[in-house]
């Protein structure tokens, strides 16, 4: 049987990080999801015309900066800056999401700022510092105590109950640098 990891144990990181990205860091973004059924897109999975968003939401992120470079193509000289945004797993959830196992509380109470109801996927759009940044690839698999209740192998005798131990932490996305007239969110050009 695991000794630690429990679900007082995530509680008490949860609370920790809701505190530092909440309180002490608070670095925000807005997160643009993509409408993909109202989207159209061409034969090589690329949006030519319009594309359509969800409501953006505003979220707490912690943010690695890369450098900037100035790569020359056909057109010219472009601008490029990795970033990497972090967010707390539980935020992004919704509020009081449905366990079937009857699960820990996360907290996404109705009254609190937490639970914001999203997933991100690759092409979604980040605005951070008024600039754009579209997500290349999501990670979600930073496992406490290497452990996901999600995949508790229950039919081991020699460990019982570890639907009740670990939990999975948070959701790290990288991204490029998008113009903002290529995004169409906001009208840049005349």
């Amino acid at each position: 049987m695991a000794l630690f990891g429990t679900q007082r144990d995530v509680s008490l990181f949860r609370h920790l990080n809701r505190e530092l990205l909440w309180d002490i860091i608070t670095q925000q973004c807005v997160f643009y999801s993509l409408k993909t059924a109202e989207t159209k897109v061409n034969i090589y999975g690329e949006a030519a015309g319009a594309r359509y968003y969800e409501e953006p939401v505003l979220l707490n992120v912690l943010i690695d900066r890369g450098d900037f470079s100035s790569p020359v193509d056909d057109f010219g000289v472009t601008t490029d800056r990795p970033m990497t945004f972090k967010f707390l797993r539980d935020d992004l959830r919704g509020k009081n999401p449905v366990n079937s196992g009857g699960g820990p509380d996360i907290g996404n109470n109705p009254g609190t700022p937490y639970g914001a109801d999203v997933l991100p996927e690759v092409g979604d759009i980040i605005m951070w510092n008024e600039s754009y940044w579209e997500i290349d690839n999501v990670n979600d698999n930073q496992l406490f105590v290497g452990k996901d209740p999600a995949y508790p192998y229950n039919k081991n005798p020699l460990n019982p109950g570890l639907e009740n131990f670990g939990t999975n932490l948070s959701v790290i996305c990288t991204a490029h640098y998008v113009p903002a007239d290529k995004v169409q969110i906001t009208r840049e050009r005349i």
